[in-house]
């Protein structure tokens, strides 16, 4: 739960280990007073956590190139990682209950860890429990959307996603999605290729619809929405999306 991280580790350890677990990464540097009284306690709250958050200690005198990709410009410097977004911080060094305080914002609550296991588990039941409770909730929204437009609810599928369009890109892609499927020409089978895991074609069929749909902007549009959509799932470090998202880009323009 407390580990050394460096830069050629903090992609792995921390961003791509934040999609898990939330992530809490420790600036610090041996000189530091303060870090000297920080870091024991904000260990031990980590471990008494129970593996629900992970500490991740930079050196920050060793690794300058990442305190200077995260703007650490005082030491000690907190931030907390959450599905590789940086989702709270600090700077010096805080007393135990305002670091149990930190800790509460960002390890998951009951309800986000019973959403977590529904969508684990593609329980379409604990979906709609989870979604009941938490409707901001983006992910169990998208992954009941996913049940949903697998067993042919559309309407369903776009009412649920609707609410969330304008703040989430993945569930604005399957409201999208939803509503080009319950319209005319459907382009099924895109939708059909991205399911199967046949990325690459289902950009190629998505691309030509958004020629073939010069003359109508919504159309369009739907299309645009889906395949950010889709590019978002890939995440920022997929070359297949970028390449497609700058094809989208010179189709639109």
């Amino acid at each position: 739960m407390v580990k050394d991280v460096d830069e050629a580790t903090f992609k792995q350890e921390v961003i791509e280990r934040s999609h898990e677990v939330p992530v809490v990464v420790d600036f610090w540097a041996e000189w530091c007073g303060p870090c000297r009284t920080l870091g024991p306690a904000i260990e031990q709250a980590v471990t008494g956590r129970d593996g629900k958050v992970e500490l991740a200690k930079v050196d920050v005198d060793a690794n300058q190139q990442l305190a200077a990709a995260f703007r650490v410009q005082g030491i000690p410097a907190v931030k907390a990682f959450r599905d590789g977004e940086i989702v709270d911080e600090f700077t010096g060094a805080l007393p135990p209950d305002q670091i149990e305080a930190f800790l509460d914002r960002i390890v998951p609550s009951a309800e986000e860890e019973a959403a977590q296991a529904a969508i684990e588990a593609g329980d379409k039941q604990a979906l709609q429990a989870a979604v009941a409770t938490d409707p901001s909730n983006a992910k169990a929204t998208a992954a009941l959307a996913r049940l949903l437009l697998a067993d042919e609810e559309t309407a369903a599928a776009e009412e649920l996603t609707e609410p969330l369009t304008a703040t989430d890109f993945i569930v604005a892609g399957l409201n999208a999605r939803a509503r080009l499927a319950a319209g005319e020409n459907p382009p099924t089978e895109a939708f059909k290729a991205w399911d199967s895991g046949d990325h690459e074609f289902a950009f190629d069929l998505l691309q030509k619809e958004v020629e073939l749909a010069a003359s109508d902007p919504d159309r369009r549009d739907l299309l645009r929405r889906l395949m950010v959509g889709y590019f978002t799932e890939l995440g920022p470090t997929s070359e297949l999306a970028a390449s497609h998202r700058r094809r989208l880009s010179t189709l639109l323009s």
